[in-house]
């Protein structure tokens, strides 16, 4: 399994940037308007979520330099979700601006940083610098396959997708362990529980799966004692906040 590493994430975030800018250019004015993959969000949902979180990381790493934190968003998820309400309806220009400009402060904060500073301490997850950097690479990559523009879950690549598998690992129930058989490549485990599913198909579609994504490059399987089963129903997202808040 590929393991990310604090040197070679930051040339993940500017490919991750890359493809959202590139997407943006592939809009125009009514397509911003138009629905996106999440429920009840359209492209300019999304859009107006990336420039928060980019900003929002951004801050966490502004903070962290001066060994200090603060919450992830104004308002905590509040304030996040009054702020992506109001700016969901801009123009494809202003869209472009906000989200250039925050890709850009997240970017370069990243990109500051020296070897030991991938430790320093963040709110976000009561983690790291490197546990923020993470996040963001996260949500780049799945909120650009979330803008239905041609690039789904089928061109996540394997660093990534094994990465958001480990993520993941969360949402397998804990009476369950999900056996992953990726078409080609090594089986791995997740969960401890003692009812055992065999997961198998394209390494994407299994990170797809368990992000609540749909699979786009073929059926996925599930097994259990030999027999055809229906997928597993999976357990929230791990939440963004410590468990003590």
């Amino acid at each position: 399994m590929t393991q990310i590493t604090p040197d070679a994430l930051p040339a993940e975030l500017h490919k991750a940037a890359g493809t959202v800018t590139r997407l943006l250019a592939k809009l125009d004015d009514s397509s911003v308007a138009e629905p996106s993959e999440l429920p009840a969000w359209t492209r300019g949902h999304v859009l107006a979520h990336l420039a928060g979180i980019s900003n929002a990381m951004a801050r966490q790493l502004e903070y962290a330099r001066r060994g200090e934190t603060v919450e992830l968003y104004d308002g905590g998820m509040d304030g996040r979700t009054k702020a992506i309400e109001l700016a969901a309806g801009h123009s494809l220009a202003q869209h472009t601006a906000s989200v250039t400009a925050a890709l850009g402060s997240a970017i370069s904060a990243f990109d500051a940083l020296g070897p030991d500073d991938w430790q320093a301490r963040i709110a976000y997850r009561d983690g790291t610098a490197f546990d923020g950097g993470l996040a963001l690479w996260r949500e780049l990559t799945i909120h650009a396959s979330d803008l239905r523009l041609g690039f789904g879950p089928e061109t996540w690549s394997r660093p990534f997708c094994e990465h958001l598998i480990g993520f993941l690992a969360a949402r397998v129930p804990e009476s369950h362990k999900f056996v992953l058989q990726p078409t080609g490549l090594p089986q791995r485990s997740i969960g401890s529980g003692g009812t055992s599913v065999a997961i198998t198909g394209m390494l994407t579609d299994i990170a797809a799966w368990l992000a609540g994504r749909e699979p786009s490059l073929g059926s996925l399987r599930a097994t259990a004692a030999a027999d055809g089963v229906e997928l597993p129903d999976l357990l929230p997202w791990p939440a963004a906040l410590p468990a003590a808040h």
